[in-house]
């Protein structure tokens, strides 16, 4: 869209109309600030009781209208769009429109949402490295990567700022709205998704310098594998590294995604692309949009972001289970086990041992909170927030987030990227608080 709208600026308008799935996006403040966080230029219509989508007969996410510049429907396209197909379209309609002196080229008087001023913009992940004291930060919204301290203190910035796919020095290379992270094991290799750039970028660390190791820059809709640096990729969301392979969260294709390291080869490993949640083996299995990806003792657990759900994958036992979540329209925030549970597009995962076994920690996105899940029982609770966006330091329960994205549990503290607040906040896991740090030295 963003293609299309640069190239026929001066004919096409693009009215963006957000018909909401879950509760927390109807909300108008959550609205804006993912219009901000994506970057959006053009007016969005929150479509809260779906009163446009009923006048236009829409019955699917997404859904393409076409307008003649008379006000009349002349097309139509429902799911997501090859981009050929649809510039032809756009080319003969203005083409015909032009000929019958229809289209008016006087710029829209347009005024975009103003730039959050923190020195973060909606921070989607991050990593911590307590071994080493380092924190490594998906500045998202300003297209680069931060390293701090454990306290905040920047000592490092990869990314020039500008978004672009531009490999080279820490100081020029460009990423475009980067996420997921994952660190190499002597901790010299640090590994991102560059979602927008549908790309996986390798940094390192000694010098700074960043390379591209797989994506072409170009979005696929093929779902096949090959040379990583000539196989086209979809949306990679997040990444975790389990001996040489680095998964991968396609959260576009709907699938996990292996790239073997030392041969540069990349393939999907599990999810059919079916938009879906079906257990079973690996290739037979469907995700919705996986968004997040943790791994331990072999096993991996997704953030299955559209089903609501926490998913767990064996790859020695050739099995995906969901621990928690549904199906894609069963949501909410019911702490409880197993299918009595719900939570509500969770975009975050984090595993460790703990208390002689194993706990997910969870960011529970919409519901703005922190929450434990028990792989063994598929117990999940609420740890901290109180579930009312905010920014609120303090008891666990008291505390409050605007949707948390990312976090990363480092000893007894869990770090989060509490995205909408353009900061990074710590959850004690001993005295049950929350804290702001304050990230400076940009």
């Amino acid at each position: 869209m963003r293609e299309l709208e640069h190239e026929f600026a001066d004919e096409l308008v693009v009215i963006g109309v957000h018909s909401a799935k879950f509760p927390a996006e109807k909300v108008s403040a959550n609205l804006r600030a993912a219009i901000q966080r994506l970057e959006l230029h053009h007016p969005v219509v929150n479509d809260a009781d779906f009163a446009v989508w009923q006048g236009y007969a829409v019955r699917a996410w997404p859904t393409l209208m076409f307008v003649d510049p008379l006000g009349r429907v002349f097309g139509k396209h429902e799911g997501e769009f090859p981009l050929e197909p649809v510039r032809e379209v756009l080319a003969d309609a203005i083409a015909r429109f032009d000929a019958e002196g229809a289209i008016d080229r006087r710029p829209m008087p347009l005024a975009p949402l103003p730039e959050p001023s923190e020195v973060l913009r909606f921070p989607a992940k991050v990593l911590a490295d307590a071994d080493r004291g380092r924190l490594f930060v998906a500045d998202t919204g300003h297209h680069r990567v931060l390293i701090t301290d454990l306290n905040g203190r920047i000592t490092r910035v990869l990314g020039s700022g500008e978004a672009g796919l531009e490999d080279g020095p820490a100081e020029t290379a460009r990423f475009r709205l980067p996420q997921g992270l994952a660190l190499e094991g002597s901790g010299q290799i640090l590994y991102v998704a560059d979602t927008e750039n549908h790309a996986i970028r390798a940094v390192d660390l000694a010098d700074g310098r960043i390379s591209t190791i797989a994506g072409t820059g170009e979005q696929t809709y093929q779902r096949r594998g090959g040379p990583a640096r000539e196989t086209a990729l979809s949306s990679p969301w997040d990444l975790t590294l389990v001996g040489d392979q680095l998964w991968i969260a396609m959260a576009g294709a709907h699938q996990l995604w292996a790239l073997n390291i030392p041969s540069g080869h990349v393939e999907p490993v599990a999810g059919t692309g079916a938009e879906s949640i079906h257990d079973g083996p690996l290739a037979e299995a469907t995700f919705a949009q996986p968004s997040g990806l943790t791994e331990l003792d072999g096993l991996l657990y997704v953030a299955d972001s559209e089903t609501s759900s926490v998913r767990r994958v064996d790859p020695a036992a050739d099995r995906v289970r969901r621990l928690v979540g549904r199906g894609l329209f069963d949501f909410g925030d019911i702490d409880g086990t197993g299918d009595q549970a719900r939570l509500q597009h969770v975009l975050g995962v984090s595993a460790i041992r703990e208390n002689g076994g194993s706990a997910v920690y969870v960011a529970d996105a919409y519901n703005h909170k922190i929450k434990r899940l028990d792989p063994a029982t598929r117990t999940i609770v609420s740890c901290f927030g109180s579930g009312d966006p905010g920014l609120e330091d303090g008891a666990g329960s008291q505390a409050r987030f605007w949707e948390p994205v990312g976090l990363s549990v480092a000893g007894r503290r869990i770090y989060v990227a509490d995205t909408n607040n353009h900061a990074i906040r710590v959850c004690d896991l001993d005295s049950g608080t929350v804290a702001t740090i304050e990230v400076s030295g940009a």
